[in-house]
């Protein structure tokens, strides 16, 4: 594959700080002209983010950019277009690699790139397969480490980790000594659409992507991850792989110890009971995600989101049936087509869909306490305005 002309952006992040640095270091060799640029964060406390750019020789300037709003992503945001834009002009780069301080989330920053004019072909999250059940346990703040990207960044670790991990097509993997058939499987598991690269695989290229390499012998073909950077990248799609309505959830599994139980139904929530239980939900398995529906609000659309032992539950807004006719041009085809391909003859596109993932799940278990929480036969059959008067437990929780 020749490097295409033009400057391509690559965004490369990652929690796991060491793997991260080793792919970005791949990449430097193995895409001639390369840069990378870094902004760090660490430094917000002082006012300001300082911003290196280098190439595989060292660092070429650095220079520092004041905070906006006393946040640091958004600092990130405000000096890093610009700085592409120069690179980009310049017309001597053929990769940026835009490698991301620890907490910084992939989505924002590709989204900030591409809104920018700019051309991102690949996002990268790098991952130690070793970490990844510590990650994904670890509910800390990331503000306890160090690692919040403002004073009011409320994020943990592990969800942190878990957005990180899922929303990359592609996963730069560290060669870990530590890492056993467990960890291997439940990062298998946890993204099991992501094209996986192993880091230190430097010089043969992948033969299984179609149309990435160039007949031999005039142009060697580029190593794997740097294929994979210039593969290319679809921010609009790559979105609605993440929303709670239309998201591509994990398949049914069960390997080397590690399970992912996939647990659909169409029948309502009775608020209280999911209340009573969310606590065991939640510490049930190591990641678990989807959307689902209460009785007592039957016309919006909840996302659930669980890692290291935290679950965040909030409206995604409502669900399809419960539009009008005329409102339904408004949604975006890609949430009408999952709608379609999943529509109940009473309650359209309503369903409880919730996955978890976890070495040790307790499958059964799990299940007959996900059952416990529906409506019963005769709660049911008492139709909705009974359902109206059901408690709202989830009121608090939602600050309703």
């Amino acid at each position: 594959m020749a490097v295409p002309p033009g400057l391509s952006v690559v965004i490369v992040g990652g929690l796991h700080a060491d793997a991260r640095r080793a792919a970005v270091a791949r990449l430097l060799a193995d895409v001639p002209g390369s840069v990378v640029l870094h902004h760090d964060l660490a430094t917000a406390a002082a006012g300001t983010v300082v911003r290196t750019v280098r190439d595989a020789t060292g660092v070429l300037a650095a220079g520092e950019a004041p905070l906006v709003n006393d946040c640091a992503c958004c600092a990130l945001r405000e000096d890093l277009v610009p700085e592409l834009e120069r690179l980009a002009d310049a017309g001597s780069t053929p990769l940026a690699v835009v490698e991301l301080w620890d907490s910084v989330e992939p989505k924002a920053m590709a989204e900030v790139v591409t809104a920018g004019g700019l051309t991102v072909t690949g996002v990268i999250t790098a991952v130690d397969p070793a970490l990844v059940l510590p990650y994904l346990g670890n509910g800390d703040d990331l503000a306890d480490g160090g690692l919040a990207a403002a004073t009011t960044d409320q994020r943990t670790v592990a969800d942190t980790f878990a957005r990180q991990l899922e929303y990359a097509p592609v996963l730069a993997i560290a060669e870990s000594p530590e890492a056993d058939d467990e960890d291997r499987e439940l990062l298998a598991q946890l993204h099991p659409t992501a094209r996986q690269v192993l880091i230190g695989r430097g010089d043969a290229p992948d033969p299984a992507v179609d149309g990435l390499t160039a007949p031999p012998p005039r142009r060697r073909p580029l190593p794997p991850l740097a294929q994979a950077a210039l593969a290319g990248f679809d921010v609009e799609a790559a979105a609605a792989a993440q929303h709670p309505a239309c998201a591509l959830l994990p398949a049914e599994a069960d390997a080397h110890g590690v399970s992912t139980l996939v647990w659909r139904q169409r029948r309502p929530f009775h608020p209280e009971r999911l209340y009573a239980a969310l606590e065991d939900l939640t510490c049930a398995a190591a990641r678990s995600r989807g959307r689902f529906w209460l009785a007592d609000k039957p016309d919006t659309l909840f996302h659930w989101d669980a890692a290291g032992g935290a679950l965040c539950v909030e409206s995604a807004g409502p669900w399809l049936a419960s539009l009008p006719d005329a409102a339904w041009e408004m949604v975006p085809p890609v949430r009408r087509a999952a709608a379609a391909l999943d529509w109940h003859h009473e309650h359209g596109d309503r369903c409880q869909h919730l996955v978890f993932t976890s070495p040790g799940l307790d499958r059964d278990g799990l299940e007959l306490l996900l059952d416990s929480c529906l409506l019963t036969d005769a709660e049911y059959t008492a139709g909705r305005d009974a359902w109206q008067r059901l408690p709202h437990a989830f009121d608090a929780l939602l600050e309703v």
